[in-house]
């Protein structure tokens, strides 16, 4: 038996083609699903709708999928030990960590981070519940996402399930920020034993999904800040050394970076260096582009994912005794160029998250959230509010989902824009036909 393709449910008879590869199917299933065609509807850093130009949570997907797949390749093609498949979760197949990486922002609610920590609060504050975006992948995947004849949502195969559980752990875990709901932890745990996986530590595979996001993060959404004029390419913005100060208190009470070394380098001086660089960087390409902007800007972008993703590499990590997925440089780990892809997606999170309109717009998503929380949170009132078949699907499942965890649910599936539509159908003194269809 191939454990990497095992799946929790049993096949069903007749419902597929036999010349399609498993992860040929999981694929299938993925870009189907009406969880993937909502992210078309979601934030990435601008609201969905803003432009016709900006990401959503759908075109980042679609991107990182890309890095990683082309990373995927070249890394088997590279490290021969990949080719012997020594261990299950230490293999490398392209096809894997493109469905993985489309897969990795499912469990994103309306209104990107904003909407994660406000329903987390929400949870935490009235119910000692957590809702995390990552784990909720794993509830649409295994649990409330539908195929014919499966109990087990989607029912990806084993390679894929762990290729997205980039944070292996229990989120019940006292302590635990990141993780995987209990029920759908019970699923992933058993496949993790059946391979044999050493404790904390996640799948090859698993790894560069997650880097290629980072690489996405730090080059795609400075390209759309550029776009929006939020990131002036010009000296007076790069050299204030209140940028410089915001990005270095962002690095300092980032807790989830330490391992790049930080307490090695004099982080301030660091940060001058590397925006100095990018905008160097940027005044020699806008030449080449005959000053061309439009141009320019891509081109940087594509300069930045390729020398991020061809230093892409696998390495020892004797902490763990398991391998590393991270950027390599004479067979050592790269933390300058890890370091500064932090900075880079610091600058990125500064000026775009931290500006005082999205803010405004954060906050008016925040309050939105709430309200609509307080509408639905009472079951006998939520009943008669919520679509029947989201009711009927709760009626039939009720001894394993709360009424609360029922709610988020509903609430984190929803776009941006149904979540304004079904806030004015509440609140708002006007609203569409009674006969619009949900």
């Amino acid at each position: 038996m191939d454990l990497r393709k095992l799946r929790l449910d049993e096949p069903v008879a007749g419902t597929f083609s036999e010349e399609r590869d498993e992860y040929e199917r999981d694929y299938a299933r993925l870009i189907q699903s009406p969880a993937f065609r909502r992210l078309q509807g979601k934030s990435q850093v601008f609201g969905a709708g803003t432009g016709d130009y900006y990401r959503t949570r759908l075109t980042h997907s679609i991107e990182v999928s890309q890095i990683a797949r082309e990373t995927a390749r070249r890394l088997g093609e590279h490290y021969e030990f990949l080719r012997r498949k020594e261990h299950p979760g230490l293999m490398m197949d392209p096809a894997v960590v493109e469905c993985a990486a489309l897969a990795h922002d499912l469990g994103h609610p309306p209104f990107g981070h904003k909407g994660e920590e406000v329903l987390d609060r929400l949870l935490a504050e009235e119910h000692g519940l957590a809702y995390e975006g990552n784990a909720q992948n794993f509830r649409l995947l295994m649990f409330l996402e539908k195929r014919a004849g499966s109990g087990s949502g989607l029912d990806l195969t084993a390679a894929v399930l762990l290729g997205i559980n980039k944070y292996p752990y229990n989120l019940d875990t006292p302590g635990r920020i990141k993780g995987v709901y209990p029920m759908e932890w019970e699923g992933i745990s058993c496949l993790r034993d059946k391979w044999n996986m050493p404790a904390s530590c996640s799948t090859l595979e698993a790894q560069l999904m997650d880097l290629s996001d980072d690489i996405a993060y730090s080059t795609h959404d400075i390209e759309d800040g550029i776009r929006a004029g939020k990131i002036q390419m010009n000296r007076t913005f790069f050299e204030d050394d209140r940028l410089a100060m915001h990005l270095v208190e962002e690095i300092e009470g980032d807790q989830g970076n330490l391992e790049v070394g930080w307490d090695q380098v004099d982080i301030k001086a660091m940060v001058k260096r590397v925006l100095a660089s990018y905008l160097e960087q940027w005044e020699e390409i806008y030449a080449e582009c005959d000053n061309e902007v439009s141009r320019t800007r891509r081109e940087m972008k594509a300069r930045w994912v390729s020398a991020f993703a061809g230093r892409v590499g696998i390495i020892d990590d004797p902490k763990k005794g398991w391998k590393r997925v991270t950027f390599v440089r004479d067979g050592q780990q790269d933390l300058e160029l890890l370091r500064t892809m932090e900075i880079l997606k610091k600058l990125a999170w500064v000026t775009l998250i931290k500006d005082f309109r999205v803010q405004r717009l954060q906050k008016r998503s925040e309050i939105m959230i709430r309200r609509l929380w307080d509408s639905f949170k009472v079951p006998e009132e939520g009943h008669l509010i919520i679509p029947p078949d989201w009711i009927e699907n709760y009626e039939r499942h009720k001894n394993r989902w709360t009424w609360p965890r029922f709610v988020a649910d509903y609430l984190s599936g929803m776009t941006d824009a149904y979540a304004e539509k079904v806030y004015a159908e509440l609140f708002a003194s006007k609203s569409g036909s009674i006969y619009e269809m949900d």
